[in-house]
């Protein structure tokens, strides 16, 4: 394949940039309050699989100095596409605005504070950039898979619907000046604000994934093979930490569309993580797949698994509550709903998350190698949609652990969580021996040697 030409890298990252901020500015001021925040993820994803091929597909500062942060860059180049970057964001805000004849300003959403919208975007851009090193960047899995452009997208799903009602979701140096240079007239500076932090969380990505996947500091290191319990745990704690607060999110914030947003930070950190610790996220599932044998995680390994997925859902409901000023909310049944109800319905949509992913990613030969984040994070559409209203549509303790510990701190009980758990647990259960009877393919080998 011939050379691709630095000019030809420039005008795809200031094509793919531009069109981005475009589709923010037209969702803001005249798109769907429902669908806008897909509409620009989507028009993220489209354009990293045109344009990956070409310059790598930033479109993002942040992911830029990430990439720098982590060696995977030279620094000149990084400089250069942030340049191009920030032209292109000033020509979408300029754009927009004379389409519209009308701007929109940035800054912190009314009743928020500025370190609460600051941490807002610090954390969205670390999953941002995070999910960008993990899947198309890595030594083991960059440029080795057909889901990168769709992981990376769908962090928008995640983060626009989860934290933009406070901070206005940009986790991108040039959103944020193409959006203020656009609005200068009704005030500048933000976006000074939000880039150094937007920075920062490009520099935290780099720091963790340099940590849980240590072969790309180490060129001996056989982690590729072999990652060791330190990466799996650490990963185990982090996926569930931004799954957690993701939640909360939403629940809080009062999304116009929830269980896809949930469902996207699932399905983002399954891409970016299942090849370190298989991402479960959820001990319901760590316990279905120790459960069901066959060696995919022993016990041991289970019970560490939880410890952490527990950790990181605590701490992911101590930070919603830290951005939502305070804010809790209950784990409990819905309006009009019984115990017995929300109980079998935790029951029985546990029971298909975790059959789903036995299926899918536990058996030897996977009905589908690329898009098992897609299949497994989906199912918390399924159930969210479908249950939220009559449970919640927890369907993980790790989640209900973590709901109800915050909510103590607005004077709820903590016991609720038990009880869901209890009855996720029963699910993942159920699913071992669903599981049993139609794969027994996975069983012949363990049979003949015993």
């Amino acid at each position: 394949m011939a050379e691709v030409s630095n000019g030809a890298k420039y005008l795809a990252e200031f094509v793919g940039t531009f069109m981005l901020i475009f589709a923010v500015g037209n969702n803001v001021l005249g798109g769907s309050a429902v669908w806008g925040v897909t509409s620009i993820a989507c028009t993220l994803m489209v354009s990293i699989y045109a344009l990956g091929g070409i310059s790598g597909a930033n479109f993002n500062p942040a992911v830029s100095f990430a990439l720098g942060f982590s060696g995977k860059m030279d620094w000149g180049q990084v400089y250069a596409y942030s340049l191009v970057q920030m032209g292109a964001g000033f020509c979408a805000g300029v754009s927009y605005g004379l389409l519209h004849w009308k701007v929109f300003d940035i800054g912190p959403a009314t009743g928020y504070m500025w370190y609460q919208a600051a941490f807002a975007e610090f954390i969205y851009t670390f999953m941002l950039c995070f999910v960008v090193l993990n899947v198309a960047a890595s030594k083991k899995d960059g440029g080795k898979n057909q889901y990168y452009g769709l992981a990376i997208g769908f962090v928008i799903v995640a983060g626009g619907y989860g934290a933009g009602h406070i901070s206005g979701g940009c986790f991108n140096p040039a959103v944020a000046f193409g959006i203020d240079i656009s609005s200068a007239a009704m005030g500048f500076g933000w976006c000074i604000v939000y880039s150094i932090f937007e920075i920062l969380g490009a520099w935290a990505a780099s720091s963790m994934f340099q940590i849980i996947r240590p072969e790309e500091t180490d060129p001996e290191n056989d982690a590729p093979r072999n990652y060791k319990i330190g990466s799996k745990m650490v990963s185990e704690f982090l996926g569930t930490y931004i799954l957690v607060l993701t939640v909360g999110l939403n629940v809080l914030g009062g999304s116009t569309a929830p269980a896809f947003s949930i469902a996207a930070a699932l399905m983002c950190m399954i891409f970016a993580l299942g090849s370190v610790s298989g991402a479960h996220f959820n001990p319901a599932v760590t316990i279905a797949i120790v459960m069901s044998g066959r060696g995919v995680c022993s016990s041991q390994h289970g019970e560490q698994y939880i410890a952490l997925q527990i950790a990181g859902g605590v701490l992911g409901a101590f930070s919603y509550t830290f951005l939502e000023g305070g804010k809790t909310f209950p784990l409990d049944p819905g309006p009009g709903h019984s115990w017995f109800e929300a109980c079998a319905a935790e029951t029985i949509y546990t029971f298909f998350l975790c059959f789903i992913v036995l299926c899918v990613a536990t058996v030897k030969d996977p009905p589908t190698s690329h898009y098992f984040g897609l299949v497994i994070g989906s199912c918390v559409t399924v159930g969210g949609y479908a249950i939220g209203a009559l449970s919640g549509g927890s369907l993980n303790p790790a989640v209900s652990i973590g709901i109800s510990t915050s909510h103590i701190l607005g004077g709820g009980n903590f016991w609720h969580c038990l009880v869901y758990s209890a009855f996720e647990i029963l699910g993942g259960l159920i699913a071992v021996g669903v599981f049993r009877v139609t794969h027994p393919g996975e069983y012949e080998d363990k049979a003949a040697l015993s």
